[in-house]
């Protein structure tokens, strides 16, 4: 989690936790428990804790994500670090790490993630 914005946030769809227990049909500690076991990242904007809307599918958290997330860290990513590189172009993969994971381009991303540590 961050107190700082992505350089792109204001292009990016954020939902807040009460946004996101209403999505999952849950309460706020397990989406607290979701951001804390690393399954999303978020960032404090304004003062408000929101995930990137881009991270949900089908109204769950993308489950490309986790593991993609766990590399980063692994690699000395700081949460903060790991959201901003998914969300901004990655030249390598010529589109963002997270439009790649939507692409079904999972193990290339971690690659990418991987080398980078």
């Amino acid at each position: 989690m961050t107190d700082a914005t992505s350089p792109d946030s204001t292009a990016t769809e954020w939902l807040t936790v009460p946004d996101l227990v209403e999505l999952f049909d849950s309460t706020p500690s397990r989406v607290r428990r979701l951001i804390d076991d690393r399954h999303l990242l978020a960032a404090r904007i304004d003062g408000v804790l929101k995930v990137p809307a881009v991270f949900i599918r089908d109204g769950h958290p993308l489950p490309e994500l986790h593991g993609t997330i766990m590399v980063l860290g692994d690699g000395g990513f700081s949460d903060a670090e790991a959201l901003d590189w998914l969300l901004n172009e990655d030249d390598s993969l010529g589109v963002s790490p997270i439009a790649a994971l939507l692409a079904g381009r999972k193990a290339e991303v971690r690659r990418v993630a991987q080398a980078l540590a």
